[in-house]
């Protein structure tokens, strides 16, 4: 995880604001550095001005890998924020993949400059994993840059209106107007060379040019990642354990959770008597249920795991409290949806693991401390704006920054657990289930609407827009504490894998399942949780995280206020 910017700009005086300075010094912690480089203009005494800025959270290889990243033959620069665990369809581990990056974009100097681009972009689009980068190539002298095809890492820009100079960034230094996201949908390049580019030559809606991640033919790919399977069902069908997609759905996804959770390097100045390198974004559903799970067959045994489980004061969920029998403080978190999951959770990992130490840190965030973030809250949300970001990211801000009550070997409420700080910097999340198999509300109701040409519909539908959603978001949240988020069901195996798979081998809302019945929504996974010797939590209802944390209209007195307004003022 890093923090990456640059300015492009006419005016040699234009820098970086110590705001950006201290918001990409906390995504990356290890390292700050910074670069320029200027291109005279011919014909003329100005000059275009690059100044490149990155931050470095080092998680990968054995040494920090000093940023930006420089080529030692053509000077080419390059800022990576992101995670490459597959090159070319090689895996890549034990080794820092910015550095392997940048030596393939770089390692042919004598071709033309067609042809080096073609080369540029076929090791940009052969990179399985979430980034986002800024790549200058001193040949060609043109800027590449973008987010992966799911947009699980951010990268804002932001213009100026006369066209003298454009800012790319991870996160925006509010209250600077005009930052909006850079597209995942392909890899974009800016003309630099100054013998055909003019000073007013910098906007991209006019300059930059868009390469698709798929060069040609791919306009039956969902998310240029796999073409989704349309076919209906047979007359007779039935998703359950004997079906081939459920140890399919455990065989890629112990791939992807064992790239995700080896070789993780150990957290600087370890505290913990305990060796603690990953944490869970733990709500106690099945979807992060099951990764901690398998998380447990391939993290070290002498590591322990981080259960991170969040807890609001929501003074409407409170009051409404009050016509009850008398709350105490600890009431208040503890009847919160997702604590309650939780708990259950804990204790049946506990049970099917027990030679694992677990840790459930138990986050419980007053209304009036909640309050007192929001403004950084919404400053890092930026250019999302609305409500239910904010619901959600309040939920994703204080689980990533992981202070809390520990739980070790009770899984109860107890009066004076001590309060710890998670150390570790790698968060899994179980974002993606749902759009893969068929976890929301509106896929049953699609399905009781259409059958199952409607469900298809929908889901191929949500697959699609992944990368056009909030996953930067999320990324600008969590990464504010020095965190990496991974998100084990993204990965690009695993999606291709799933959108190849018949809807009906995912889910199966035409036939009930018995025993206690599995929930038809997303049954592939409860019916692995199952297997895995988690039968509790492969019953649980699926709940969103703004409404099992409490998030959800956390200021509003009456509630009725929609989810898509604009937030109200800090």
């Amino acid at each position: 995880m890093c923090g990456i910017h640059a300015i492009i700009s006419t005016d040699a005086a234009r820098s970086i604001s110590h705001e950006l300075r201290t918001l990409l010094s906390n995504r990356g912690p290890d390292h700050f550095g910074q670069l320029h480089r200027e291109l005279p203009i011919e014909n003329g005494d100005s000059a275009v001005h690059i100044s490149f800025t990155s931050t470095v959270l080092a998680l990968r290889g054995d040494h920090i890998a000093k940023q930006p990243l420089v080529s030692p033959t053509t000077g080419s620069v390059l800022c990576w924020n992101g995670e490459a665990w597959r090159i070319s369809g090689q895996f890549i581990r034990s080794k820092n993949d910015g550095e392997l990056i940048i030596a393939k974009l770089d390692a042919t100097d004598a071709l033309s400059n067609e042809a080096r681009e073609s080369h540029i972009l076929d090791v940009l689009r052969n990179i399985d994993g979430p980034f986002a980068f800024l790549f200058y190539d001193t040949q060609i002298k043109r800027l590449y840059f973008g987010r992966d095809r799911l947009g699980r890492r951010s990268l804002l820009f932001n213009q100026a209106d006369d066209g003298n100079s454009i800012s790319f960034s991870s996160v925006a230094d509010v209250p600077t107007a005009g930052w909006m996201e850079v597209n995942a949908d392909g890899v974009y390049s800016l003309n630099l060379d100054t013998r055909r580019a003019t000073p007013h030559g910098l906007k991209l809606d006019t300059h930059a040019i868009k390469h698709d991640w798929i060069p040609s033919g791919g306009d039956d790919m969902v998310s240029s990642i796999g073409i989704f399977n349309t076919t209906l069902p047979p007359p007779e069908h039935k998703l359950d354990f004997s079906s081939l997609s459920v140890e399919n759905l455990r065989y890629w996804l112990c791939g992807s959770l064992k790239l995700r959770v080896l070789d993780i390097p150990e957290p600087p100045n370890p505290s913990n008597d305990v060796d603690i390198r990953v944490a869970i974004l733990f709500s106690g559903g099945i979807d992060c249920t099951v990764l901690a799970r398998l998380a447990h067959d391939f993290v070290p045994a002498n590591q322990g795991i981080d259960l991170i489980n969040v807890a609001f004061e929501n003074p409407r969920q409170v009051s409404i409290g009050k016509t009850l029998p008398h709350l105490d403080a600890s009431d208040i978190y503890e009847a919160c949806p997702d604590r309650v999951t939780g708990r259950k959770a804990f204790a049946e990992l506990k049970s099917a693991c027990p030679d694992r130490h677990w840790r459930f840190i138990a986050v419980n965030v007053p209304f009036e401390e909640a309050m007192s973030h929001k403004s950084k809250i919404v400053s890092l949300l930026h250019p999302h704006h609305t409500e239910m970001d904010l619901s959600i990211a309040l939920a994703l801000y204080f689980a990533a920054r992981g202070i809390g009550h520990s739980y070790i070997h009770k899984c109860e409420w107890e009066p004076t657990p001590p309060i710890v700080t998670s150390p570790a910097r790698v968060l899994l999340s179980g974002l993606g289930a749902d759009e893969l198999f068929g976890g929301y509300a509106r896929h049953e109701a699609a399905f009781k609407n259409g059958g199952y040409p409607r469900l298809i519909d929908e889901l191929k539908l949500d697959i699609s827009r992944i990368g056009q959603r909030n996953l930067g978001r999320d990324d600008r949240i969590m990464s504010h504490w020095g965190k990496e988020v991974r998100f084990p069901y993204l990965d690009e195996e695993l999606v291709r894998f799933a959108i190849s798979s018949p809807v009906w081998e995912k889910c199966d809302f035409q036939n009930q399942f018995h025993p206690a019945i599995i929930d038809p929504a997303k049954r592939i996974l409860r019916l692995l949780a199952d297997k895995l010797g988690l039968p509790i939590i492969a019953r649980e209802k699926k709940r969103a995280i703004q409404f099992g944390s409490r998030t959800a209209k956390i200021e509003s007195t009456t509630g009725r206020r929609r989810g898509t307004a604009p937030i109200t003022s800090t």
